[in-house]
């Protein structure tokens, strides 16, 4: 079955429309300008946080003969991902497609 997108569509029931004016002052009367603060919160010390004894596990991968660092992001990458060639010489630096 086909739909008509640009067929104007049946308004739902009990929608009504009240125009600007209506709706300024229905926002303009909601409005009391007092602020809802949640005093439940609990303030976040970072001094509660003893991280010093933490040791971090990465393991780190050397690059391989086929990957680029690019040197504007600083990131590796493939180098099927390295820039055209006439980026390279021009600027003497090896860029991604996205930095180039």
């Amino acid at each position: 079955m086909t739909v008509d997108y640009d067929a104007p569509r049946p308004r739902p029931a009990g929608d009504t429309d009240d125009g600007l004016a209506a709706l300024t002052i229905r926002r303009s009367v909601g409005q009391d300008g007092a602020v809802d603060v949640d005093d439940t919160t609990e303030t976040f010390r970072s001094s509660d946080l003893d991280f010093a004894d933490e040791e971090l596990a990465v393991p780190v991968i050397p690059m391989r003969s086929d990957e680029f660092r690019c040197e504007r992001c600083f990131l590796v990458h493939h180098r099927n991902q390295l820039a055209d060639r006439s980026v390279a010489d021009r600027t003497g630096v090896r860029l991604c497609r996205e930095c180039a």
